[in-house]
């Protein structure tokens, strides 16, 4: 990107929860970003959702809240177009002061769960689905949008309407012409099952880059939103009785030869495949922390609404929680279904594929793939059933233990402990605001 146009540029990292964290400052400092001159403190990625230093952080009192480093990541600048004024983001990561990659960055987190892949030669490849809902935030509730060619506010379902997409057309439009400047591979767009819901896929690619283009688009889509005069929300569960918000993501690994391993020249799918699915199906309680992160989760993830809530896989059945789709043997993947539109991509990749090799490594093999409904199917592992429940089993889970940096596990359970607690002493009726574009 040119970027000699421009008066100033952003540089952020991406914190624990998903959120852009870093700074402003004039387009003349970017050509000395490459050399460590910029500088945060390291606690900045570990903050809780309202930006607070958590409580007792050794990051901060016993380093004397000390600076890490923040390089560029391979991305290089992209634009911002829901600005005024033309500007430019630069993605960044975080180092210590003697160079080591601060665990604490998820980035850093996921390419570290990678990094186990390339030495066997591995690559990942993935794709993700990205639901969202716009709605009005002007009131004391989340309320549908207003219909830009009606001027009233949405009232009825309407999966699958073309009419709706179009009602939203210049919304869209400017997403598609924002994701190809800041260069997201955005695909089709659908509307979905909730009020103002839609989704749209993001195509497959390398996972760093797919995690990458994740978190970027979130901030495309708020961003425009608000341009458009409305609000946009990835919260799980937006209201009460409508469809939450998932992020499905597919994912594949290709050999040094470019073969797909989990392809077996059947349906079935090869050993490997197996092996993944059931790592995923094993650590998947403990990791239900990363799948749902916060306590508007648990809203999403009650049995019947077409969110999982049970460890099970089957073959082309989306009420199951790991679903094999149908297709060419040469494309077999694994599709995961569990996370909600509130995840931080790049933790989502790094405990799904993570928890994938450690069942490669293992040999583990899976249960016997379900049919029919799975959620009438008794006797299933569950996932966590709460956000405290959830914090618990993430903390002291030998899989997970296994999976991230002990770093990021303690971290990120000092943090959630904490927001826990915060989201206790405010009124219940407020609590949407916290979430609405802050995940």
């Amino acid at each position: 990107m040119d970027l000699s146009k421009l008066r100033t540029i952003r540089i952020a990292a991406c914190d624990l929860n998903g959120q852009m964290r870093g700074k402003r400052m004039p387009v003349g400092l970017a050509d000395k970003l490459d050399d460590g001159s910029a500088r945060m403190p390291i606690s900045t990625l570990n903050v809780d959702l309202w930006g607070r230093d958590v409580e007792d952080n050794p990051l901060v009192f016993e380093t004397g809240d000390a600076d890490g480093i923040m390089l560029p990541t391979d991305r290089g600048p992209v634009p911002m177009p829901w600005l005024t004024s033309p500007s430019a983001l630069v993605p960044m990561s975080m180092y210590w002061e003697d160079g080591r990659p601060f665990m604490g960055d998820p980035r850093h987190v996921l390419s570290h769960v990678l990094a186990r892949y390339e030495a066997r030669g591995w690559q990942v490849m993935a794709a993700t689905e990205m639901e969202f809902s716009l709605i009005d935030d002007s009131g004391a509730q989340p309320a549908p949008p207003i219909d830009p060619l009606t001027g009233r506010e949405l009232d009825q379902q309407s999966v699958l309407s073309v009419a709706e997409l179009d009602a939203f057309d210049a919304f869209f439009t400017d997403l598609y012409a924002g994701a190809d400047a800041m260069g997201i591979p955005a695909q089709s767009a659908i509307s979905e099952a909730g009020l103002g819901q839609f989704e749209i896929n993001l195509n497959h690619q390398s996972a760093l880059r797919a995690a990458d283009d994740a978190w970027l688009f979130k901030a495309l889509v708020r961003g425009l939103a608000r341009k458009h005069g409305f609000a946009a929300t990835f919260m799980a569960k937006p209201y009460a009785e409508e469809a939450g918000n998932g992020m499905h993501v597919h994912f594949s690994v290709v050999d040094k030869d470019g073969n797909n391993i989990f392809d077996d020249g059947t349906e079935r799918g090869s050993d490997l495949l197996l092996n993944a699915v059931a790592g995923c199906l094993n650590a998947m309680p403990a990791s239900t922390l990363i799948l749902a992160p916060h306590g508007n989760s648990y809203d999403r993830l009650v049995p019947g609404a077409h969110a999982p809530v049970s460890a099970a896989w089957a073959y082309e059945n989306r009420t199951a929680a790991i679903r094999i789709p149908g297709g060419s043997p040469k494309a077999r993947r694994i599709e995961h279904r569990v996370a909600g539109g509130d995840i931080n991509p790049y933790l989502m990749l790094a405990v799904v594929l993570g928890a994938a090799l450690v069942g490669i490594e293992d040999n583990a093999q899976p249960t016997a793939p379900s049919e029919g409904n799975i959620y009438d199917i008794q006797g299933l592992p569950q996932l966590a059933p709460s956000w405290q429940a959830a914090v618990d089993l993430f903390d002291t889970d030998p899989m997970i233990a296994r999976i991230l940096p002990d770093r990021v596990i303690r971290n990120l359970v000092m943090m959630k402990r904490q927001e826990i607690a915060g989201f206790a002493e405010r009124p219940a009726e407020t609590h949407w605001l916290s979430w609405l574009e802050a995940v």
